[in-house]
Protein backbone atom coordinates (compact mmCIF):
# COMPACT_ATOMS: atom_id res chain seq x y z
CA UNK A 1 0.00 0.00 0.00
CA UNK A 2 2.99 2.32 0.57
CA UNK A 3 4.50 1.87 -2.67
CA UNK A 4 1.82 3.63 -4.91
CA UNK A 5 1.77 6.64 -2.82
CA UNK A 6 5.34 6.62 -2.64
CA UNK A 7 6.05 6.09 -6.10
CA UNK A 8 3.63 9.15 -6.81
CA UNK A 9 5.70 11.24 -4.90
CA UNK A 10 9.01 9.98 -6.20
CA UNK A 11 7.66 10.64 -9.85
CA UNK A 12 7.40 14.27 -8.99
CA UNK A 13 10.92 14.96 -8.37
CA UNK A 14 12.10 17.93 -9.88
CA UNK A 15 15.77 17.80 -11.60
CA UNK A 16 17.66 18.86 -8.82
CA UNK A 17 16.12 16.69 -6.44
CA UNK A 18 17.09 14.12 -9.24
CA UNK A 19 20.78 14.82 -9.31
CA UNK A 20 20.64 14.85 -5.69
CA UNK A 21 19.42 11.48 -5.11
CA UNK A 22 23.59 10.89 -6.01
CA UNK A 23 25.02 12.74 -2.87
CA UNK A 24 26.11 10.46 -0.14
CA UNK A 25 23.40 10.17 2.57
CA UNK A 26 20.86 12.01 0.68
CA UNK A 27 18.93 9.13 -0.83
CA UNK A 28 18.23 7.51 2.53
CA UNK A 29 17.34 10.94 3.69
CA UNK A 30 15.11 11.78 0.43
CA UNK A 31 13.51 8.32 0.98
CA UNK A 32 12.33 8.87 4.45
CA UNK A 33 11.25 12.25 3.70
CA UNK A 34 9.04 10.46 0.95
CA UNK A 35 7.13 7.83 3.38
CA UNK A 36 6.83 10.59 6.00
CA UNK A 37 4.65 12.72 3.19
CA UNK A 38 2.95 9.77 1.86
CA UNK A 39 1.51 9.34 5.78
CA UNK A 40 0.57 12.66 6.42
CA UNK A 41 -1.52 12.54 3.06
CA UNK A 42 -3.58 9.06 4.35
CA UNK A 43 -3.81 11.10 7.20
CA UNK A 44 -4.93 14.32 5.94
CA UNK A 45 -7.50 12.25 3.59
CA UNK A 46 -9.00 9.93 6.91
CA UNK A 47 -9.20 13.54 8.45
CA UNK A 48 -11.44 14.90 5.05
CA UNK A 49 -13.39 11.76 5.63
CA UNK A 50 -14.42 12.77 9.30
CA UNK A 51 -14.91 16.09 8.15
CA UNK A 52 -17.13 15.00 5.60
CA UNK A 53 -19.03 12.85 8.71
CA UNK A 54 -18.95 16.05 10.95
CA UNK A 55 -20.66 18.15 8.38
CA UNK A 56 -23.72 15.42 7.53
CA UNK A 57 -23.98 15.14 11.66
CA UNK A 58 -24.25 19.21 12.06
CA UNK A 59 -26.92 18.96 9.44
CA UNK A 60 -28.87 16.44 11.05
CA UNK A 61 -28.45 18.03 14.24
CA UNK A 62 -29.34 21.62 12.85
CA UNK A 63 -32.52 20.13 11.39
CA UNK A 64 -33.13 18.25 14.95
CA UNK A 65 -33.36 21.76 16.68
CA UNK A 66 -35.09 23.75 13.89
CA UNK A 67 -38.32 20.86 14.51
CA UNK A 68 -38.25 21.34 18.01
CA UNK A 69 -36.40 17.95 19.20
CA UNK A 70 -34.10 19.59 21.28
CA UNK A 71 -33.96 16.97 23.94
CA UNK A 72 -31.70 14.67 21.98
CA UNK A 73 -28.95 17.21 20.82
CA UNK A 74 -26.86 16.48 24.20
CA UNK A 75 -25.86 13.21 22.48
CA UNK A 76 -25.22 14.47 19.11
CA UNK A 77 -23.37 17.68 20.24
CA UNK A 78 -20.94 14.73 22.05
CA UNK A 79 -20.39 13.08 19.10
CA UNK A 80 -19.30 16.62 16.81
CA UNK A 81 -16.98 17.24 19.99
CA UNK A 82 -15.44 13.80 20.11
CA UNK A 83 -15.11 13.59 15.87
CA UNK A 84 -13.38 16.90 15.64
CA UNK A 85 -11.08 16.40 18.68
CA UNK A 86 -10.39 12.54 16.63
CA UNK A 87 -10.12 15.43 13.46
CA UNK A 88 -7.46 17.65 15.19
CA UNK A 89 -5.42 14.93 16.08
CA UNK A 90 -5.19 13.59 12.88
CA UNK A 91 -4.16 16.78 11.55
CA UNK A 92 -2.05 17.36 14.01
CA UNK A 93 -0.18 13.77 14.35
CA UNK A 94 4.04 13.61 14.16
CA UNK A 95 5.05 12.72 10.89
CA UNK A 96 7.89 9.84 12.69
CA UNK A 97 10.70 11.92 13.15
CA UNK A 98 13.43 10.99 15.30
CA UNK A 99 16.78 13.63 15.95
CA UNK A 100 20.31 12.70 15.12
CA UNK A 101 20.78 11.78 19.13
CA UNK A 102 17.35 10.17 20.16
CA UNK A 103 17.56 6.96 21.40
CA UNK A 104 14.30 5.77 19.28
CA UNK A 105 15.48 6.18 15.76
CA UNK A 106 12.83 6.11 13.73
CA UNK A 107 13.41 3.65 10.66
CA UNK A 108 11.56 3.26 7.12
CA UNK A 109 10.58 -0.31 8.50
CA UNK A 110 8.59 1.64 11.16
CA UNK A 111 7.58 4.66 8.56
CA UNK A 112 6.06 2.15 6.91
CA UNK A 113 4.06 0.73 10.08
CA UNK A 114 3.15 4.05 10.68
CA UNK A 115 1.76 4.65 6.90
CA UNK A 116 -0.30 1.60 7.10
CA UNK A 117 -1.83 2.15 10.19
CA UNK A 118 -2.69 5.65 9.32
CA UNK A 119 -4.03 3.80 5.81
CA UNK A 120 -6.25 1.59 7.80
CA UNK A 121 -8.39 4.57 9.55
CA UNK A 122 -9.91 4.87 6.61
CA UNK A 123 -12.02 1.85 7.35
CA UNK A 124 -12.73 4.03 10.19
CA UNK A 125 -14.40 6.40 7.98
CA UNK A 126 -16.75 3.84 6.26
CA UNK A 127 -17.99 2.94 9.95
CA UNK A 128 -18.32 6.32 10.98
CA UNK A 129 -20.70 6.89 8.09
CA UNK A 130 -22.56 4.33 8.33
CA UNK A 131 -23.53 5.52 12.09
CA UNK A 132 -23.94 9.02 10.87
CA UNK A 133 -26.31 7.14 8.43
CA UNK A 134 -28.38 5.40 11.28
CA UNK A 135 -28.58 8.71 13.25
CA UNK A 136 -30.25 10.61 9.78
CA UNK A 137 -32.43 7.99 9.98
CA UNK A 138 -33.79 7.69 13.51
CA UNK A 139 -37.42 8.60 13.35
CA UNK A 140 -38.18 8.71 16.92
CA UNK A 141 -36.51 10.82 19.75
CA UNK A 142 -35.26 7.15 21.15
CA UNK A 143 -33.79 6.27 18.19
CA UNK A 144 -32.30 9.36 17.31
CA UNK A 145 -30.02 8.85 21.28
CA UNK A 146 -29.33 4.98 20.46
CA UNK A 147 -28.14 5.60 17.23
CA UNK A 148 -25.85 8.61 18.90
CA UNK A 149 -24.42 6.62 21.73
CA UNK A 150 -23.32 3.96 18.70
CA UNK A 151 -21.49 6.72 16.85
CA UNK A 152 -20.08 8.02 20.30
CA UNK A 153 -18.74 4.69 21.27
CA UNK A 154 -17.90 3.88 18.18
CA UNK A 155 -15.70 7.81 18.27
CA UNK A 156 -13.93 6.41 21.56
CA UNK A 157 -13.03 3.28 19.42
CA UNK A 158 -11.41 5.23 17.09
CA UNK A 159 -10.04 7.86 19.35
CA UNK A 160 -8.27 4.79 21.36
CA UNK A 161 -7.12 3.14 18.14
CA UNK A 162 -5.17 6.30 17.36
CA UNK A 163 -3.57 7.11 20.67
CA UNK A 164 -1.69 3.36 20.15
CA UNK A 165 -0.25 5.58 16.86
CA UNK A 166 2.90 5.88 18.39
CA UNK A 167 3.19 2.31 20.41
CA UNK A 168 3.46 1.25 15.90
CA UNK A 169 7.37 2.94 16.44
CA UNK A 170 8.03 2.68 20.02
CA UNK A 171 7.37 -1.13 19.96
CA UNK A 172 9.14 -1.39 17.01
CA UNK A 173 12.84 -3.96 17.86
CA UNK A 174 15.86 -1.37 17.51
CA UNK A 175 19.00 -3.20 16.49
CA UNK A 176 21.31 -0.36 17.02
CA UNK A 177 23.68 -1.02 20.18
CA UNK A 178 22.78 -4.74 20.53
CA UNK A 179 26.35 -6.89 19.87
Amino acid sequence: MTGDLVQRIQSAYNKIEEMAKDIPGYKGYKDKEVRREADKLVRLQVARGFEQQMRRLYRVETHLANTGRLGVLMVLDRALMRLQFLIDRLKTASYGYAGLFDAAKVKEAELDALYNYDAAMLDSVAKIKALVDEVAAADQDEEVVKAGNALLEALEEVNDTFSKRQDVILAAPSTEGTA
